[in-house]
C-alpha cells in the first residue's frame, strides 16, 4: 500500500490529480449555476466549461514549472499534466452530473432527451437525404433509448477531443529545457 501511495505522491501525478479534482468540482458548479438560472444545463452552452479546464491546465503547468521544475519543463511533462488533469476533471464532472440527474432531478436528463429529439427532427431532411431513412431511424432509436449512463463516456470523449490542441499549445508555451547537456 505504501508503494502505491508513494507512486501517486510524485508531483507529476499529484499536481494534476488534485487540480483535476478541483476542475471537476468547478465544472459541476458551472452546471449547477446553469440549472439555477433556468438554462438547460446539459445543452450546448455547457461546453463553455472547457474554459475552466484550460485555465486550470495553465495554472497546473505553471505551478509545476515554477516550484517543481525550478523554471524547467519538458514537453512531455506539460502534456502529461494537462491530459491527467483533463481526464480526472472530465470523470469527476461526469460522475457528479450523473448523480445529480439520477438522484436529485431526473427531469434535467428528460429535458436533454427532448432537446436531442428536437435537434434530430430539425436536421431530419438533411440526414435522410445524405444517409437514408435507416440512419435517421437508428439515430432516433438511440436518442429515445438514452439513459443517464451515456453522460459518462460522452463527457470523457468530448473533453478529450476538445483538449488536443490546447494541451499541445500550453505544453509548448511553458516548455523550457536545460540545453547545457549539449555543450
Amino acid at each position: 500500500m505504501k508503494a502505491i501511495l508513494a507512486y501517486f505522491n510524485h508531483p507529476l501525478l499529484k499536481i494534476p490529480l488534485l487540480s483535476g479534482l478541483a476542475t471537476g468540482v468547478l465544472c459541476f458548479l458551472y452546471f449547477l449555476a446553469l440549472y439555477a438560472l433556468g438554462i438547460a444545463p446539459l445543452g450546448n452552452i455547457r461546453v463553455l466549461d472547457f474554459g475552466i479546464h484550460i485555465i486550470m491546465m495553465i495554472a497546473a503547468v505553471w505551478y509545476y514549472r515554477k516550484y517543481i521544475g525550478h523554471g524547467m519543463l519538458h514537453l512531455w511533462e506539460g502534456i502529461t499534466i494537462c491530459y491527467v488533469l483533463n481526464t480526472i476533471a472530465a470523470l469527476v464532472t461526469a460522475w457528479l452530473i450523473y448523480f445529480f440527474v439520477t438522484q436529485v432531478n431526473p427531469d434535467v436528463f428528460a429535458e436533454y432527451v427532448v432537446n436531442s429529439k428536437k435537434l434530430l427532427l430539425e436536421g431530419k431532411k438533411q440526414l435522410v437525404d445524405q444517409f437514408g431513412p435507416d440512419t435517421f431511424n437508428d439515430q432516433w432509436s438511440k436518442v429515445s433509448n438514452m439513459t443517464p449512463g451515456v453522460l459518462l463516456p460522452d463527457e470523457l470523449t468530448k473533453k478529450t477531443a476538445l483538449a488536443v490542441l490546447p494541451v499541445l499549445i500550453i505544453s509548448l508555451i511553458f516548455r523550457k529545457q536545460d540545453y547545457n547537456v549539449l555543450q
